[in-house]
């Protein structure tokens, strides 16, 4: 495994990989890294010949009020397990790699960065589009894989690569839970003990949803107020959305669905915000 901090060196390096005929599959993420990233890597490394995850903590995707400074990371960690993994390169640019004095300008999906999650923290999608333009620019993957956990992330990449004519296939990959059915997140490493314990509570409430369904329940409101019923009944989070969704388009849904929809929660422990989904239907 390579750990590579520069564009210039990452280039010429996949540059060669290429010319060899090899395919190149990149996982993005932000480090701190647990066993869902280590799915991504394994999805990665089955779909292509060389596999390269990056590790850095975008700044741009943190209002300022939001907790970038305390963001978990673990560098030494991160490379132990990727290395494990049979990971061929890993790019860790500092910021001033990635944002150059003087640069303006920004990727952004005016539409689907604004509802959902993008309503709660204006301009961080804005962040993750860019980010995520900019490595695909600089590795130029054939092949992506992104987490279903972060569902409208997610979507608005589908629809950036796909808007931009992008020539990368993007796969989304199962969220990965602990035993206790909590999503495998960076974030819950911020969570107090107690609060780790209460954040069960999201993959009960989905599991609620989907057991309605699929006994016939195809009404929004009953749904959506069966899964704030179970939230409810831990005082600890506090509720910040629950929507349903068109899986593919995140439209809204009103009355009985007959397509697939995405349940998306959000909910905010202390100072810690975690979301989970999961599509019924």
């Amino acid at each position: 495994m390579k750990v590579i901090a520069t564009v210039a060196e990452l280039r010429a390096t996949l540059k060669a990989e290429r010319q060899e005929g090899k395919s190149i599959g990149l996982v993005p993420t932000m480090g701190y890294l647990h066993i869902g990233h280590m799915e991504l890597v394994r999805c990665a490394k089955r779909a292509t010949d060389v596999t390269v995850v990056s590790i850095f903590v975008n700044p741009t995707q943190f209002a300022p009020n939001e907790d970038l400074s305390s963001y978990p990371r673990d560098m030494d960690g991160d490379l132990a397990k990727l290395n494990a993994e049979g990971v061929d390169y890993v790019f860790t640019p500092e910021v001033a790699e990635i944002y150059r004095q003087g640069a303006h300008t920004i990727v952004d999906n005016p539409v689907l960065s604004r509802i959902l999650v993008g309503k709660i923290r204006p301009g961080h999608f804005r962040g993750v589009t860019t980010i995520v333009t900019k490595l695909f620019n600089i590795v130029q993957p054939d092949h992506a894989f992104f987490g279903e956990k972060d569902y409208q992330q997610l979507t608005i990449i589908r629809r950036m690569v796909a808007d931009l004519d992008m020539p990368i296939e993007i796969t989304g990959v199962a969220t990965v839970r602990d035993e206790d059915g909590v999503a495998c997140s960076s974030r819950n490493a911020m969570l107090t003990a107690t609060d780790r314990k209460a954040a069960v509570v999201l993959s009960r409430a989905l599991a609620k949803a989907e057991a309605m369904v699929a006994q016939g329940q195809r009404s929004v409101p009953a749904i959506r107020n069966a899964v704030r019923a179970v939230l409810d009944t831990e005082k600890r989070g506090t509720i910040e959305s629950v929507d349903l969704r068109d899986a593919r388009t995140l439209d809204p849904v009103s009355g009985k669905f007959r397509q697939p929809v995405v349940i998306l929660l959000t909910v905010q422990f202390g100072k810690v915000r975690l979301i989970d989904q999961r599509v019924v239907g």
